[in-house]
């Protein structure tokens, strides 16, 4: 006979939020989810821990009267317009703190390898001008504006900054799912990226279920985050206005980074109706469209009524755009997913016998020692 368990309602409640499962999904999943959260029934112990494993919660939690505090250990910048902060989901805490046991790894390697500190994490203060940041940025980087319009696509452009940023010391993870779990899919709508402040191990993370335009704003943005020193979790979007000071200003270098308003005034065609030139220009800088209205703003080619009037109508056809979904060459994302300086950093100390194999296997998201050779031969490590 099953024995139904005490589950607390605003636990459940709660559990449910934070994993974004809605009552018609549970339902499905749980017959009697409704008379749950009414308390006309209980789950049995079985019932508790398959929601509990499907809402990635604690099991001793749902014994407490009120559902805890989850806070991030890093500080919030994300914005939704008109509407509080939801508190953050299970996805987002679990990227956040894998990402910091594989900050935490990469540090101590660095220091035992005596690593030097990257040059430009924490060099400049929000009064540094971002037009003189955003430069510097460039030539630390070794990456030209010229350069990057003669790529053939977004994808070659964000693959070529996250390789240079790997180049200078930095830590490039992007994945759109949490860990190797496929079917815990990352919501843009949540965030977009974040950025771990260190000086031998900063790391930035991005929300690859956005578009690959956006990553480029995205992958800039946080670069602007460790040039300041500061971690945080942001939303940042080309176009919108952060409240936050810190935000505004890595918006204003990651737009100057990527389109610097020179070249933006040499390369404006102003007889072109805007909704043509937004796209050449996304197409010639390798940007958002929400980048190149922007930046058509700032060049003093548009007067704020224009662009916020082309701001809506751009937002709303991009949402209807279809994304890529995730997948691909498992070894080649892995790539992605945890960096290639992070991955064969890890893969080499542990063929050397510097980190346990399990440590290794759990940092990479892999189980099979076969899967690990074969990643190490795919990342260079070993023929």
């Amino acid at each position: 006979m099953s024995v139904s368990v005490p589950a607390s309602i605003p636990v459940l409640r709660w559990a449910a939020e934070r994993a974004r499962l809605d009552d018609i999904a549970l339902s499905k999943r749980f017959r009697k989810w409704p008379l749950w959260l009414t308390g006309e029934a209980q789950p049995t112990l079985k019932q508790l821990e398959d929601f509990a494993r499907l809402t990635h919660t604690a099991f001793g939690l749902f014994f407490l009267s009120e559902p805890p505090r989850m806070e991030l250990p890093v500080p919030d910048f994300r914005t939704l317009r008109d509407a509080p902060l939801r508190e953050p989901s299970s996805d987002l805490l679990d990227t956040l703190y894998l990402c910091q046991r594989r900050q935490d790894w990469f540090r101590e390697y660095a220091q035992m390898h005596g690593l030097p500190p990257v040059s430009f994490v924490g060099r400049v203060r929000l009064d540094d001008a971002p037009e003189t940041v955003a430069a510097n940025l460039r030539d630390t980087l070794g990456v030209s504006i010229a350069e990057r319009q003669a790529l053939p696509t977004w994808t070659d452009a964000l693959r070529q900054l996250m390789t240079r940023a790997e180049e200078s010391g930095v830590l490039v993870m992007a994945s759109s799912i949490v860990g190797a779990n496929s079917h815990r899919k990352l919501d843009v709508g949540e965030f977009r990226g974040f950025a771990l402040a260190d000086e031998l191990a900063p790391l930035l993370f991005l929300n690859g279920a956005d578009s690959k335009a956006a990553q480029m704003f995205s992958l800039a943005h946080e670069l602007a985050h460790l040039a300041l020193g500061e971690s945080g979790v942001s939303d940042a979007e080309a176009g919108c206005v952060p409240e936050q000071g810190i935000e505004r200003w890595c918006n204003r270098v990651a737009a100057e980074l990527l389109m610097p308003l020179a070249a933006t005034r040499n390369s404006v065609q102003p007889e072109t109706p805007i909704e043509q030139e937004i796209q050449r220009l996304a197409r010639l800088f390798k940007v958002s469209s929400l980048v190149a209205l922007r930046r058509l703003f700032d060049a003093g080619f548009i007067n704020e009524t224009t662009l916020w009037q082309h701001y809506r109508k751009e937002v709303e056809r991009l949402r209807t755009l279809e994304r890529a979904s995730g997948g691909g060459d498992f070894y080649r994302t892995l790539g992605a997913r945890t960096g290639k300086r992070f991955a064969r950093a890890l893969v080499g100390s542990a063929l050397e016998g510097q980190t346990l194999f399990q440590d290794a296997f759990r940092l990479l998201g892999v189980r099979k020692t076969a899967t690990f050779y074969q990643a190490a031969r795919e990342l260079g490590v070993m023929l």
